[in-house]
């Protein structure tokens, strides 16, 4: 079977998971241990200082909304720095516009002591300028000039139809193994930063299928916070969740469960119980995605990752 037939069967998954063994809370605290989190400029001045509510050490993603000025993006990550916090600013490569832009936002960041990056497409249909993707931005060889050495790119365990708008993988699988070379040819250190997902079995499936096609980036799983299961199914059809958005959907169903919050606790538990059987496997940290507030996802995984925020490399 080619790369592309498994990737597809990953994307049509439909078997019936078995539940799976619950893992001592160890495990689960384990798999936490140095989450990261992401927030925006203007939900991040909802919080009055952040070392109350998160781990020391914990990175920070910052997103970058097409239409907020970089002037605040670099606030932020001062105050985040500040606080002393690891800081990642988003780099989406389709709302910059060209070189000069791109050299200006390293320095500014660099300026406030932000040395780490994500590196992605974006959300916008049409580039501003000379950038259309991720790779086109690493080959400027800025962000090492200034002395970025971790620099984290996007992975779509369900698939991106902005990249493949057939609904196939090819062009996204084309692209890991470009990402995957360029860390083995230059001092980059890089990780594979996922959308968020619901449901642990295709996740499992697709991150072994990497390993095995020898793209040997880490893994950080992206996961949902708690929130209202009508404010997940909203945000999963936006970001292009796919197969998985089924356990939202089952889940709305079940009347008895329709005004619960929902939390990502199961799908963390089946993957902390196999990172447990199996130590060499590739997810190696958890991101978070806090659509039902910073707060709630922060007092969630202090509760389950007792010992969380310690910074994965």
């Amino acid at each position: 079977m080619t790369w592309s037939e498994r990737m597809a069967s990953i994307l049509s998954f439909g078997r019936k998971a078995t539940a799976a063994p619950r893992p001592q809370s160890g495990e689960l605290s384990a798999f936490l241990d140095g989450y990261s989190i992401e927030v925006m400029p203007r939900t991040a001045e909802k919080i009055d200082d952040f070392r109350a509510i998160l781990p020391a050490g914990t990175r920070v993603y910052i997103a970058h909304i097409d239409g907020t000025p970089i002037d605040e993006m670099v606030a932020t990550a001062a105050r985040l720095t500040e606080e002393g916090f690891i800081v990642m600013p988003h780099f989406p490569a389709r709302i910059i516009a060209g070189k000069d832009v791109l050299e200006h936002w390293i320095k500014a960041y660099k300026d406030v002591g932000v040395e780490q990056a994500l590196l992605l497409a974006g959300g916008v249909n049409q580039p501003v300028g000379d950038f259309s993707d991720s790779m086109q931005m690493l080959e400027t060889g800025l962000f090492d000039k200034h002395g970025f050495k971790r620099l984290h790119v996007a992975g779509h365990p369900e698939g991106n139809r902005d990249i493949d708008p057939d609904g196939g993988i090819a062009r996204v699988s084309e692209a890991l193994r470009w990402k995957n070379d360029f860390q083995s040819r230059t001092d980059a250190e890089m990780a594979i930063a996922t959308q968020f997902c619901f449901e642990a079995a295709p996740v499992i499936e697709w991150a072994n299928l990497l390993k095995e096609e020898g793209i040997t980036l880490p893994i950080h799983i992206g996961v949902a916070g708690p929130a209202k299961l009508q404010t997940l199914i909203k945000f999963a059809m936006v970001c292009g969740v796919g197969p998985s958005l089924r356990v939202l959907q089952r889940r709305a169903a079940d009347l008895s469960k329709l005004m619960l919050p929902f939390t990502p606790e199961a799908f963390l538990r089946e993957l902390a119980e196999h990172k447990a059987r199996t130590p060499d496997f590739n997810i190696e940290s958890v991101h978070v995605f806090p659509l039902g507030g910073i707060t709630k996802a922060a007092e969630f995984m202090d509760e389950y990752g007792l010992s969380a925020g310690r910074v994965a490399v």
